[in-house]
């Protein structure tokens, strides 16, 4: 069924098609934090953010079950990086979420995601009249962390299958892009785990986040 309400106009996609080589292969999404899988964090905070959530990964979709969430495969072959996982995300929100106008994107390593993202990079976009928007945090901006118009669907397509585009930036270059900037105290809000001692201490933030309460 077709989201509806005030979040109807917003789709997200958690980006965990890549190959995770940093910590030595295999679903980095399910590596153990905090008694819970790594995207399981992701999930409960981007979901509540948005009418209509998907997972972008390759290979047998049921090993994702366990979270209820669509599974999308990459729609260009040969890892083509996360413009391929966020064009996944774009075409799934056209054909199954057609209220759907945007699309965030975030990646499955990223579990302190903020609780105002999605709404700050809306008001980042609007303040800026802007075509898409990114993230940034402790002066680096996060292209990955992102809101893309769905009709940008068909340019991106283009970008990837035509003329090869794979990284974000060259991308989005020749667009007017808003960025919507969040402190990183106590914790930057767009810490990843690319390597194991990455994944230890995501460990130690998410306990010192507990005892700040």
């Amino acid at each position: 069924m077709p989201p509806e309400g005030p979040r109807a106009h917003l789709a997200g996609v958690i980006l965990a098609g890549g190959l995770a080589r940093r910590m030595g292969g295999g679903d980095k999404a399910l590596r153990p934090l905090a008694g819970r899988p790594l995207i399981a964090h992701v999930i409960a905070r981007l979901g509540p953010q948005v009418g209509a959530l998907a997972l972008n990964a390759n290979g047998d979709p049921a090993r994702f079950a366990a979270f209820g969430l669509p599974v999308l495969a990459d729609p260009v072959e040969g890892f083509a990086g996360p413009l391929a996982g966020i064009l996944a995300g774009i075409e799934w929100a056209a054909a199954r979420a057609p209220s759907a106008r945007w699309v965030v994107s975030a990646p499955c390593d990223s579990p302190f995601l903020p609780d105002d993202l999605v709404a700050r990079l809306e008001a980042a976009v609007r303040a800026e009249g802007a075509g898409l928007a990114a993230a940034a945090s402790a002066g680096r901006t996060h292209p990955v962390v992102g809101l893309w118009p769905v009709a940008l669907g068909p340019r991106l397509r283009r970008a990837l299958i035509e003329e090869g585009v794979r990284k974000i930036d060259a991308f989005t270059a020749p667009f007017r892009l808003a960025i919507a900037g969040f402190a990183a105290a106590p914790v930057d809000p767009f810490f990843n785990a690319n390597r194991e001692e990455d994944l230890a201490e995501a460990g130690r933030l998410a306990a010192l986040l507990r005892r700040s309460g």
